[in-house]
């Protein structure tokens, strides 16, 4: 198929551009800037400059491109701002559905994540509402996230991926990544919130698949769903970090997801089924 994944530079966008070529379709990679077109190049993908912000030029690109699926992988990530992912998640995701209605694209697979659930005492599964009555500062995450799903929802087929939180190469839990720092400075304490994880590698290995996949959202997070006084102190010890101290309690909505529609329904085989040898495979030495 003729395939263009936007945000491909991105820490997911790295990883799925070289498994979509070596499957045989012809890729496309829509970058912001003239500066990331060698990259695309380099990993065997098309090019297309289009700042997915700016409604023209996501038209435009659409209209050089005209692929057969679109793959958003848009995200803000290289500082911790709310604001400028829920300006990709709702701006940016309208430009790309509408620039991909008005050249024909059928299929759009999108990029969400799994912590925006309702509160409850398990993890959640597809079936439950997203947290729309969350007070701010999480409102504006799940706002965003409610504006990406709908938006997405309105092609003819369309699967809405919602991640688990992302580690691995270039992620904010990488060895020199934002995450790491803070923990090694202390700064993070181990709560009981719940934490359902994803490495990279897998996230995009699902985006793949999903080409093959029915319309709808489903959780796409490992096998061991864990709160902070677990997964944390394992983390801090990987990364050479110290031990971090522990805090009673947990935020809002801090439950984990469930992947058993993934798992057991579309077959989906995580490469890490879980954190504990996700870790120590992507952080040491």
């Amino acid at each position: 198929m003729k395939i263009l994944v936007a945000g491909a530079t991105g820490v997911i966008g790295r990883s799925l551009l070289p498994i979509l070529v070596r499957e045989g379709h012809e890729v496309i990679g829509m970058i912001r800037t003239e500066a990331s077109k060698s990259v695309i190049s380099e990993m065997g993908a098309s090019p297309l400059v289009a700042d997915a912000i700016d409604r023209e030029s996501v038209i435009a690109a659409l209209r050089e491109a005209r692929p057969e699926v679109v793959i958003h992988q848009l995200t803000s990530l290289s500082s911790y701002n709310l604001e400028d992912n829920a300006r990709i998640r709702t701006i940016g995701t309208r430009n790309l559905v509408d620039a991909s209605q008005a050249v024909g694209v059928r299929r759009m697979i999108a990029q969400s994540i799994s912590w925006t659930y309702e509160p409850g005492n398990h993890p959640a599964t597809e079936e439950e509402s997203l947290d729309v009555e969350a007070p701010q500062p999480r409102k504006r995450t799940v706002d965003g996230v409610l504006a990406l799903e709908q938006a997405v929802a309105e092609m003819p087929e369309y699967v809405i991926l919602r991640y688990g939180l992302l580690y691995g190469p270039g992620t904010w839990y990488d060895r020199g990544g934002l995450i790491a720092e803070k923990v090694r400075r202390k700064e993070l304490k181990a709560t009981e919130g719940v934490t359902s994880f994803l490495h990279v590698e897998d996230a995009a290995r699902a985006a793949a698949a999903a080409l093959e996949w029915p319309n709808g959202p489903v959780n796409v997070v490992d096998d061991e769903p864990a709160p902070g006084t677990e997964w944390l102190p394992f983390y801090a010890a990987t990364i050479g970090a110290p031990e971090p101290d522990i805090q009673e309690g947990s935020n809002r909505g801090e439950r984990g997801a469930a992947n058993a529609k993934a798992r057991k329904d579309y077959g989906w085989k995580p490469l890490y089924p879980t954190w504990r040898e996700g870790f120590p495979a992507s952080l040491q030495m």
